[in-house]
């Protein structure tokens, strides 16, 4: 356990951004896992936008990112 203020404050900061991130990330898989299952236009719009902010968040990988936009747009191209 840490000991002195400023140590007890960055362990309390840590455990908010933990929940925070877990919390946009499970939403960022959820949305990955409805789009797979029906594919739209609409939604492959909607899912770049998560993915690009969570990019941007650096909750995602600049690489991870252009993944799965690009997986997710693979997707909907071959849905046609």
């Amino acid at each position: 356990m840490p000991t002195t203020s400023s140590a007890k404050k960055a362990l309390r900061q840590s455990q908010t951004r933990r929940i925070k991130n877990a919390a946009q990330k499970k939403g960022l898989k959820a949305l990955i896992k409805a789009y797979e299952a029906k594919p739209s236009a609409e939604m492959l719009a909607r899912a770049y936008q998560v993915i690009d902010k969570a990019a941007k968040r650096h909750l995602l990988q600049r690489n991870t990112a252009a993944r799965q936009k690009a997986r997710l747009a693979r997707l909907l191209k071959a849905g046609k």
